[in-house]
């Protein structure tokens, strides 16, 4: 069974295959309505379960929206939806909906929920967002940036901000495609000292900085993030000691000149990045969104294969 909840467990080539794939699949559907299925209907039958205990623009419709490509359909449970809002443990919930399901989709408030719900699902799990990874996020940004002309081995992403969940994937996605990571942080906002320690074990290049201009010097792609998440209780704190890590275009003239701005959303225009860089020539940022539709539906298949 093919769970995928952090990049660590799959292999590199299975990855590689992952990003081929949704790329091939983005090429053929070009021209096409995008409520028509796939040509192929791979997962004709099957049914994706979503849960949500984060709320979610992106992470919803755009999974919906791959598994109607792909032949198949979906349900939306909320957390206040189903037993695990009134403490059906979460082994009880992953066992019955195993029975109903061909897949589930978690965006979780805790990384350890998701693990014991794959721990006791039959069915293949996919972390759809916990406070420790992103990595369907980060699929879809590898993507945006190979169809821009990157080679994802041996190139330099910079990473500006705080070292959140999507900093992690993307620390873990370092050693797995060849590029190396500049991380610049504030002190108390540093990435897990765990996911540096096992990237660079696996021969990934993780340099870590309290310089955001020094991060960024010469890198290909620079990355940005909201400084106050959902569930962040101390917004007022996070704004003030994540101020001087903004990407400004200022920022932007110290990475190679051609580089390249990815971003989440939800952006905050003028607290984590100007807007001048995020609607520049140089954002790709709503590609990386539309790329989530695309990678997912890759990943999905990958899980679902026979």
């Amino acid at each position: 069974m093919n769970h995928f909840i952090d990049l660590w467990p799959v292999p590199s080539g299975e990855l590689r295959s992952i990003l081929n794939n949704a790329k091939s699949r983005k090429a053929a559907r070009k021209g096409a309505p995008r409520g028509t299925v796939d040509k192929d209907a791979p997962l004709a039958g099957r049914t994706l379960a979503m849960i949500f205990e984060k709320n979610s623009t992106r992470t919803r419709v755009s999974f919906d929206m791959a598994i109607r490509q792909l032949g198949g359909s979906s349900l939306v449970l909320n957390s206040g939806d189903t037993q695990l809002g009134r403490g059906e443990s979460v082994e009880d919930t992953a066992k019955v909906l195993s029975r109903y399901v061909d897949a589930v989709m978690i965006r979780a408030n805790r990384h350890d929920d998701v693990e014991m719900f794959a721990k006791a699902a039959t069915v293949p799990v996919i972390n759809g967002l916990t406070e420790k990874s992103h990595p369907c996020q980060i699929m879809a940004d590898l993507q945006t940036l190979e169809e821009a002309g990157l080679e994802l081995k041996g190139s330099r992403i910079a990473w500006i901000g705080d070292g959140n969940n999507v900093a992690a994937s993307f620390i873990h996605a370092a050693p797995k495609f060849g590029f190396s990571l500049s991380v610049a942080t504030p002190p108390g906002y540093d990435p897990q000292r765990q996911d540096v320690e096992r990237a660079r074990a696996e021969q990934g290049r993780i340099d870590l900085f309290r310089d955001p201009v020094k991060a960024v010097a010469g890198a290909d792609v620079v990355v940005a993030d909201t400084f106050v998440s959902m569930g962040d209780k101390d917004a007022a704190r996070r704004l003030r000691d994540l101020a001087p890590f903004k990407v400004s275009e200022d920022l932007m003239r110290h990475a190679n000149g051609k580089a390249m701005f990815l971003h989440c959303l939800p952006a905050h225009r003028g607290e984590e990045v100007d807007a001048d860089v995020i609607d520049g020539p140089r954002s790709l940022v709503f590609d990386e969104a539309e790329n989530r539709l695309h990678a997912q539906k890759a990943i999905l298949e990958w899980c679902l294969r026979s």
